[in-house]
């Protein structure tokens, strides 16, 4: 799995609005603030928005805002949100050839990607915004303290789930 520009300002989107705590904020707002190209978060909202991550309000002082709390929103629905996809099996989506990559030929490497796709699913359907948030919180502190190792290496059980 390759993580994308578009997965990856997804996520940075999402845990944007989720440290905003339910305040409006802009696209124009994110982008700036986080140094992100304007049109790409605009459409980035929009995904998260249709998907039931964001919620959006018009007007002057409309914006965007999380539409759960942070902990029921995990980082594989944000990534699928902005791609569309979590992990794209090749032999589907782009076949070969069209007899040996159906699904009832007796292929020795879609299993493995199976299993593949499985695990990444369950790892981060196991992660929340609200995870990452803690662990944004517990690294900044490791790095005033100057033991981001230790930090981390406390927190990875969050991450393996």
């Amino acid at each position: 799995m390759r993580v994308t520009n578009v997965a990856e300002y997804g996520m940075i989107c999402a845990l944007h609005l989720a440290r905003r705590d339910g305040a409006l904020v802009s696209g124009r707002e994110i982008a700036a603030s986080e140094r992100l190209p304007a049109d790409s978060v605009e459409q980035i909202l929009i995904r998260l928005r249709r998907a039931g991550i964001a919620r959006s309000t018009r007007g002057a002082h409309g914006g965007y805002r999380l539409a759960r709390p942070a902990g029921e929103i995990s980082v594989r629905d944000v990534v699928q949100a902005a791609e569309e996809s979590v992990f794209e099996l090749n032999c589907e989506s782009h076949p070969v050839d069209s007899s040996r990559c159906a699904p009832s030929h007796a292929c020795s490497i879609r299993p493995v990607w199976l299993l593949l796709q499985t695990r990444i699913n369950d790892v981060l359907a196991g992660v929340s915004l609200a995870d990452l948030l803690a662990l944004e919180s517990d690294l900044g502190h490791a790095q005033a303290a100057g033991d981001v190792v230790t930090s981390l290496t406390r927190l990875l059980p969050v991450l393996a789930g």
